[in-house]
Protein backbone atom coordinates (compact mmCIF):
# COMPACT_ATOMS: atom_id res chain seq x y z
CA UNK A 1 0.00 0.00 0.00
CA UNK A 2 2.89 1.93 0.87
CA UNK A 3 4.41 1.78 -2.35
CA UNK A 4 1.35 2.71 -4.48
CA UNK A 5 0.90 5.68 -1.88
CA UNK A 6 4.68 7.13 -3.48
CA UNK A 7 3.97 6.03 -7.52
CA UNK A 8 3.14 8.92 -9.38
CA UNK A 9 -0.25 10.02 -9.84
CA UNK A 10 -0.65 13.64 -10.38
CA UNK A 11 -0.66 13.86 -14.45
CA UNK A 12 1.76 15.99 -15.77
CA UNK A 13 0.11 19.12 -17.40
CA UNK A 14 3.46 20.49 -18.58
CA UNK A 15 3.24 18.86 -22.72
CA UNK A 16 1.74 20.78 -25.05
CA UNK A 17 -0.68 18.00 -25.97
CA UNK A 18 -2.10 18.23 -22.72
CA UNK A 19 -2.75 21.56 -22.45
CA UNK A 20 -4.49 21.27 -25.85
CA UNK A 21 -6.43 18.46 -24.56
CA UNK A 22 -7.94 20.76 -21.78
CA UNK A 23 -8.56 23.40 -23.89
CA UNK A 24 -10.39 21.54 -26.08
CA UNK A 25 -12.91 20.07 -22.66
CA UNK A 26 -13.31 23.74 -22.01
CA UNK A 27 -14.46 24.53 -25.11
CA UNK A 28 -16.70 21.57 -25.15
CA UNK A 29 -18.10 22.57 -22.20
CA UNK A 30 -19.33 25.82 -23.41
CA UNK A 31 -20.66 24.16 -26.58
CA UNK A 32 -22.85 21.87 -24.58
CA UNK A 33 -24.04 24.98 -22.82
CA UNK A 34 -24.92 26.83 -25.68
CA UNK A 35 -26.45 23.64 -27.02
CA UNK A 36 -28.36 22.69 -23.92
CA UNK A 37 -32.44 23.55 -23.73
CA UNK A 38 -33.06 26.20 -21.33
CA UNK A 39 -36.04 28.86 -20.44
CA UNK A 40 -33.43 31.70 -21.15
CA UNK A 41 -32.26 33.51 -24.16
CA UNK A 42 -30.12 31.27 -26.30
CA UNK A 43 -26.57 33.01 -26.96
CA UNK A 44 -26.02 35.05 -30.08
CA UNK A 45 -22.92 34.66 -31.88
CA UNK A 46 -20.87 37.58 -30.04
CA UNK A 47 -21.97 36.13 -26.12
CA UNK A 48 -20.82 32.20 -27.60
CA UNK A 49 -17.31 34.09 -28.84
CA UNK A 50 -17.15 36.02 -25.71
CA UNK A 51 -17.77 32.66 -23.35
CA UNK A 52 -15.32 30.50 -25.17
CA UNK A 53 -12.75 33.06 -24.59
CA UNK A 54 -13.37 33.30 -20.96
CA UNK A 55 -13.29 29.14 -20.79
CA UNK A 56 -9.77 29.04 -22.73
CA UNK A 57 -8.30 31.63 -20.63
CA UNK A 58 -9.72 30.13 -17.51
CA UNK A 59 -8.24 26.25 -19.12
CA UNK A 60 -4.86 27.43 -20.34
CA UNK A 61 -4.42 28.86 -16.93
CA UNK A 62 -5.29 26.49 -15.04
CA UNK A 63 -3.16 23.80 -17.14
CA UNK A 64 -0.32 26.25 -16.34
CA UNK A 65 -0.97 26.53 -12.69
CA UNK A 66 -1.25 22.38 -12.61
CA UNK A 67 2.62 22.25 -14.46
CA UNK A 68 3.86 24.42 -11.73
CA UNK A 69 2.78 23.25 -9.21
CA UNK A 70 2.70 19.59 -9.89
CA UNK A 71 6.41 19.30 -7.94
CA UNK A 72 4.10 20.71 -4.68
CA UNK A 73 0.96 18.65 -5.23
CA UNK A 74 2.70 15.00 -6.20
CA UNK A 75 4.67 14.69 -2.96
CA UNK A 76 1.58 15.52 -0.48
CA UNK A 77 -0.34 12.89 1.13
CA UNK A 78 -2.72 11.30 -1.76
CA UNK A 79 -5.86 12.79 0.09
CA UNK A 80 -4.28 16.11 0.72
CA UNK A 81 -2.86 16.42 -3.26
CA UNK A 82 -6.13 15.75 -4.29
CA UNK A 83 -8.13 18.53 -2.16
CA UNK A 84 -5.66 20.63 -2.70
CA UNK A 85 -5.69 19.94 -6.94
CA UNK A 86 -9.28 20.43 -6.73
CA UNK A 87 -9.06 23.32 -4.62
CA UNK A 88 -6.83 25.60 -7.11
CA UNK A 89 -9.55 25.35 -9.68
CA UNK A 90 -12.40 26.85 -7.89
CA UNK A 91 -10.00 29.83 -6.66
CA UNK A 92 -8.91 29.95 -9.57
CA UNK A 93 -12.35 30.14 -11.54
CA UNK A 94 -14.01 32.20 -8.98
CA UNK A 95 -11.61 34.81 -9.21
CA UNK A 96 -11.47 35.18 -12.85
CA UNK A 97 -15.28 35.01 -12.85
CA UNK A 98 -15.16 38.19 -10.13
CA UNK A 99 -12.46 39.88 -12.64
CA UNK A 100 -14.99 39.08 -16.03
CA UNK A 101 -17.91 40.20 -13.80
CA UNK A 102 -16.12 43.51 -12.72
CA UNK A 103 -14.91 44.35 -16.46
CA UNK A 104 -18.13 43.66 -17.97
CA UNK A 105 -19.92 46.22 -15.54
CA UNK A 106 -17.16 48.49 -16.12
CA UNK A 107 -17.81 48.53 -19.69
CA UNK A 108 -21.64 47.79 -19.61
CA UNK A 109 -21.36 44.81 -22.24
CA UNK A 110 -23.74 42.92 -20.05
CA UNK A 111 -22.22 39.57 -21.29
CA UNK A 112 -22.39 38.27 -17.60
CA UNK A 113 -25.09 37.94 -15.09
CA UNK A 114 -26.31 41.37 -13.11
CA UNK A 115 -24.36 42.71 -10.74
CA UNK A 116 -26.98 41.26 -8.38
CA UNK A 117 -26.33 37.40 -9.06
CA UNK A 118 -22.58 38.49 -9.07
CA UNK A 119 -21.89 35.60 -6.22
CA UNK A 120 -23.74 33.17 -7.67
CA UNK A 121 -22.25 33.68 -11.09
CA UNK A 122 -19.33 33.10 -9.11
CA UNK A 123 -20.09 30.37 -7.62
CA UNK A 124 -21.58 28.60 -10.30
CA UNK A 125 -18.22 28.90 -12.06
CA UNK A 126 -16.01 27.57 -9.43
CA UNK A 127 -18.19 24.57 -9.06
CA UNK A 128 -17.98 24.20 -12.90
CA UNK A 129 -14.47 24.35 -12.97
CA UNK A 130 -14.17 21.87 -10.12
CA UNK A 131 -16.42 19.23 -11.87
CA UNK A 132 -14.21 19.67 -15.16
CA UNK A 133 -10.66 19.07 -13.67
CA UNK A 134 -11.85 16.26 -11.70
CA UNK A 135 -13.18 14.54 -14.56
CA UNK A 136 -9.94 15.78 -16.64
CA UNK A 137 -7.79 14.54 -13.93
CA UNK A 138 -8.88 11.50 -14.10
CA UNK A 139 -9.27 10.63 -17.37
CA UNK A 140 -5.16 11.75 -17.72
CA UNK A 141 -4.70 9.73 -14.74
CA UNK A 142 -6.50 6.86 -15.91
CA UNK A 143 -4.55 7.39 -19.58
CA UNK A 144 -1.44 7.77 -18.31
CA UNK A 145 -1.84 4.81 -15.79
CA UNK A 146 -2.75 2.77 -19.27
CA UNK A 147 0.26 3.93 -20.89
CA UNK A 148 2.07 2.70 -18.06
CA UNK A 149 0.60 -0.89 -18.19
CA UNK A 150 1.01 -1.03 -21.73
CA UNK A 151 4.95 -0.50 -21.30
CA UNK A 152 4.98 -2.74 -18.80
CA UNK A 153 3.44 -5.19 -20.79
CA UNK A 154 5.60 -4.67 -24.02
CA UNK A 155 8.89 -5.06 -21.49
CA UNK A 156 7.17 -8.05 -20.17
CA UNK A 157 7.27 -9.82 -23.95
CA UNK A 158 10.35 -8.67 -24.32
CA UNK A 159 11.86 -10.80 -21.49
CA UNK A 160 9.90 -13.49 -22.61
CA UNK A 161 11.63 -13.65 -25.83
CA UNK A 162 14.66 -13.60 -24.58
CA UNK A 163 13.72 -16.37 -22.55
CA UNK A 164 12.46 -17.83 -25.34
CA UNK A 165 15.11 -17.19 -27.64
CA UNK A 166 18.13 -18.43 -25.67
CA UNK A 167 17.82 -22.01 -24.73
CA UNK A 168 17.34 -23.89 -27.97
CA UNK A 169 19.22 -21.42 -30.39
CA UNK A 170 22.31 -20.91 -28.15
CA UNK A 171 22.51 -24.91 -27.09
CA UNK A 172 22.09 -25.53 -31.33
CA UNK A 173 24.98 -22.60 -32.36
CA UNK A 174 27.59 -24.07 -29.31
CA UNK A 175 27.15 -27.34 -30.60
CA UNK A 176 27.52 -26.34 -34.05
CA UNK A 177 30.71 -23.89 -33.25
CA UNK A 178 32.42 -26.80 -31.37
CA UNK A 179 32.13 -29.01 -34.51
CA UNK A 180 33.80 -26.50 -36.28
CA UNK A 181 36.74 -25.34 -33.61
CA UNK A 182 39.28 -28.03 -35.27
CA UNK A 183 38.09 -28.35 -38.87
CA UNK A 184 37.18 -24.60 -39.17
CA UNK A 185 38.29 -22.05 -36.34
CA UNK A 186 37.86 -19.09 -38.73
CA UNK A 187 34.46 -19.74 -39.42
CA UNK A 188 34.16 -21.15 -35.45
CA UNK A 189 35.53 -17.53 -34.40
CA UNK A 190 33.06 -15.70 -36.90
CA UNK A 191 30.26 -17.83 -35.64
CA UNK A 192 31.12 -16.99 -31.73
CA UNK A 193 31.40 -13.10 -33.03
CA UNK A 194 27.88 -13.46 -34.75
CA UNK A 195 26.57 -15.02 -31.73
CA UNK A 196 27.81 -12.58 -29.47
CA UNK A 197 26.08 -9.73 -31.28
CA UNK A 198 22.96 -11.58 -31.23
CA UNK A 199 22.95 -11.77 -27.95
CA UNK A 200 24.03 -8.95 -27.01
CA UNK A 201 21.17 -7.43 -28.80
CA UNK A 202 18.59 -10.09 -27.11
CA UNK A 203 20.09 -8.68 -23.43
CA UNK A 204 19.02 -5.01 -24.48
CA UNK A 205 15.87 -5.62 -26.15
CA UNK A 206 13.91 -3.76 -23.18
CA UNK A 207 16.11 -1.20 -23.20
CA UNK A 208 16.48 1.45 -25.89
CA UNK A 209 15.49 1.70 -29.86
CA UNK A 210 17.15 -0.32 -32.35
CA UNK A 211 17.09 1.09 -36.32
CA UNK A 212 15.80 -0.64 -39.45
CA UNK A 213 19.73 -1.36 -40.41
CA UNK A 214 20.62 -2.70 -37.29
CA UNK A 215 17.70 -5.20 -37.24
CA UNK A 216 18.77 -6.21 -40.98
CA UNK A 217 22.41 -6.69 -39.30
CA UNK A 218 21.21 -8.67 -36.82
CA UNK A 219 19.02 -10.54 -38.54
CA UNK A 220 22.04 -11.41 -41.00
CA UNK A 221 23.98 -12.50 -37.74
CA UNK A 222 21.42 -14.95 -36.91
CA UNK A 223 21.07 -16.78 -40.46
CA UNK A 224 24.67 -16.94 -40.83
CA UNK A 225 24.82 -19.16 -37.69
CA UNK A 226 22.12 -21.00 -38.91
CA UNK A 227 23.88 -21.45 -42.44
CA UNK A 228 26.66 -23.54 -40.66
CA UNK A 229 23.95 -26.15 -39.24
CA UNK A 230 21.99 -26.09 -41.88
CA UNK A 231 24.18 -26.07 -44.91
CA UNK A 232 22.71 -26.30 -48.53
CA UNK A 233 19.21 -26.80 -46.96
CA UNK A 234 18.83 -22.95 -46.33
CA UNK A 235 18.95 -20.23 -48.57
CA UNK A 236 18.64 -16.77 -48.31
CA UNK A 237 17.03 -13.97 -50.97
CA UNK A 238 17.50 -10.81 -49.11
CA UNK A 239 15.50 -7.65 -51.65
CA UNK A 240 16.05 -4.64 -49.58
CA UNK A 241 15.28 -1.47 -51.60
CA UNK A 242 17.91 1.09 -52.18
CA UNK A 243 15.69 3.54 -50.65
CA UNK A 244 15.06 1.83 -47.35
CA UNK A 245 14.91 4.28 -44.53
CA UNK A 246 17.83 2.45 -42.92
CA UNK A 247 17.38 5.12 -39.79
CA UNK A 248 13.71 4.24 -38.54
CA UNK A 249 14.09 3.88 -35.78
CA UNK A 250 11.98 0.85 -34.02
CA UNK A 251 12.38 -1.75 -31.01
CA UNK A 252 14.81 -3.99 -30.57
CA UNK A 253 14.58 -8.05 -32.27
CA UNK A 254 11.89 -7.27 -34.54
CA UNK A 255 13.03 -8.73 -37.73
CA UNK A 256 15.03 -11.52 -36.07
CA UNK A 257 12.98 -13.36 -34.08
CA UNK A 258 10.39 -13.53 -37.21
CA UNK A 259 13.08 -15.67 -39.37
CA UNK A 260 14.13 -17.86 -36.46
CA UNK A 261 10.11 -18.96 -37.03
CA UNK A 262 11.13 -19.30 -40.60
CA UNK A 263 13.45 -21.37 -39.99
CA UNK A 264 12.40 -23.44 -37.26
CA UNK A 265 8.92 -24.03 -38.28
CA UNK A 266 9.36 -23.53 -42.29
CA UNK A 267 12.91 -24.57 -43.29
CA UNK A 268 14.76 -27.06 -40.63
CA UNK A 269 10.74 -29.32 -40.92
CA UNK A 270 11.07 -29.43 -44.40
CA UNK A 271 13.89 -32.50 -46.01
CA UNK A 272 14.77 -30.19 -49.06
CA UNK A 273 14.98 -27.27 -46.74
CA UNK A 274 14.02 -24.12 -48.83
CA UNK A 275 14.59 -20.54 -49.40
CA UNK A 276 13.76 -17.35 -47.19
CA UNK A 277 12.89 -14.41 -49.19
CA UNK A 278 13.15 -11.26 -47.04
CA UNK A 279 11.72 -8.07 -48.92
CA UNK A 280 12.00 -4.43 -47.01
CA UNK A 281 10.78 -1.63 -49.52
CA UNK A 282 8.95 1.77 -49.07
CA UNK A 283 5.58 1.66 -50.26
CA UNK A 284 4.14 5.38 -50.34
CA UNK A 285 4.46 6.92 -46.64
CA UNK A 286 4.82 3.20 -45.19
CA UNK A 287 7.06 0.74 -45.18
CA UNK A 288 6.11 -2.82 -46.29
CA UNK A 289 8.64 -5.68 -44.11
CA UNK A 290 7.73 -9.15 -45.77
CA UNK A 291 8.90 -12.86 -45.17
CA UNK A 292 8.33 -15.57 -47.06
CA UNK A 293 9.30 -19.19 -46.55
CA UNK A 294 8.15 -22.99 -47.35
CA UNK A 295 6.21 -24.98 -44.54
CA UNK A 296 4.67 -27.50 -43.63
CA UNK A 297 0.90 -27.58 -43.58
CA UNK A 298 -0.41 -26.72 -40.74
CA UNK A 299 -2.06 -29.76 -39.00
CA UNK A 300 -5.98 -28.99 -38.23
CA UNK A 301 -6.92 -27.49 -34.75
CA UNK A 302 -2.76 -26.51 -34.65
CA UNK A 303 -2.71 -22.81 -34.15
CA UNK A 304 1.11 -22.89 -34.71
CA UNK A 305 3.67 -20.49 -32.97
CA UNK A 306 3.09 -17.31 -32.64
CA UNK A 307 3.85 -16.00 -29.35
CA UNK A 308 6.79 -14.05 -30.73
CA UNK A 309 4.70 -12.38 -33.66
CA UNK A 310 2.15 -11.76 -31.38
CA UNK A 311 4.95 -9.97 -28.83
CA UNK A 312 6.51 -8.00 -32.38
CA UNK A 313 3.21 -6.91 -33.05
CA UNK A 314 2.11 -5.53 -29.57
CA UNK A 315 5.86 -3.40 -29.32
CA UNK A 316 5.26 -2.15 -32.79
CA UNK A 317 1.84 -0.94 -32.37
CA UNK A 318 3.38 0.68 -28.60
CA UNK A 319 6.11 1.97 -30.17
CA UNK A 320 4.16 3.24 -33.96
CA UNK A 321 0.68 3.37 -32.80
CA UNK A 322 -2.64 2.11 -34.42
CA UNK A 323 -0.75 2.51 -37.95
CA UNK A 324 0.96 -0.79 -37.62
CA UNK A 325 -0.37 -3.63 -39.72
CA UNK A 326 1.08 -7.44 -39.45
CA UNK A 327 -0.45 -10.24 -41.90
CA UNK A 328 0.15 -13.66 -41.06
CA UNK A 329 -1.52 -16.37 -43.73
CA UNK A 330 -0.35 -19.75 -45.32
CA UNK A 331 -0.96 -20.38 -48.94
CA UNK A 332 -0.36 -23.45 -51.05
CA UNK A 333 2.96 -24.52 -49.30
CA UNK A 334 4.70 -20.85 -48.71
CA UNK A 335 3.66 -19.20 -45.11
CA UNK A 336 4.05 -15.04 -45.28
CA UNK A 337 4.44 -12.74 -42.27
CA UNK A 338 3.98 -9.13 -43.81
CA UNK A 339 4.72 -5.92 -41.56
CA UNK A 340 3.22 -2.31 -42.68
CA UNK A 341 4.93 0.50 -40.77
CA UNK A 342 3.87 4.01 -40.90
CA UNK A 343 6.62 6.25 -41.94
CA UNK A 344 7.25 9.36 -40.22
Amino acid sequence: MADAERRPWFPDFCRLPRIAAVLAICELVVLIIALAPTSAKHWNLQEFFAASAFALWLGLTQAVVYCKSRVLIEPLPRPLGIALAMLLPAVIAAFGAWAVQQIDLGLGTHYTLPETERWRFMGSVAALAMLISALSLRYFYVSEQWLARLNAQAKAEVDALQARIRPHFLFNSMNTIASLVRSDPVTAERAVEDLSELFRAALGAGHGESTLAEEVYLAQRYLAIEALRLGERLRVDWQVSADAPVELRMPRLVLQPLIENAVLHGIAPLADGGEISIRIAPQGRRLNIQIRNPAPAPRPGQPGNRHAQDSIAQRLAYHFGAGVRMDRRYDDGVYVCEIELPLP
